[in-house]
């Protein structure tokens, strides 16, 4: 299986909250979120467009130790920064 499970929110009853996997073919994290509000989505259109193959997804910053997993597993795995 090349989608590994990594966490969901930990403040959640576990259904419908934030998710985080890790895709070891593909190298990319795959993030269910919560769908950003139109001023949210506003807001990040001043960096830029968001094409309709792309979303802005929001994440509680209590999961930023599921974030640093997703990264360790990644980098475990051998995806690099560049």
């Amino acid at each position: 299986m090349t989608l590994r499970f990594i966490a969901k929110d930990p403040n959640t009853n576990g259904d419908h909250c934030p998710t985080v996997w890790y895709d070891d073919v593909a190298k990319e994290f795959v993030i269910q979120g919560w769908k950003a509000g139109p001023e949210l989505e506003a807001e990040c259109l001043t960096a830029g467009p968001v094409p309709d193959t792309e979303a802005v997804v929001r994440l509680p910053a209590r999961m930023i130790d599921v974030l640093k997993e997703a990264c360790s597993v990644a980098a475990e795995d051998g995806a690099s920064v560049r």
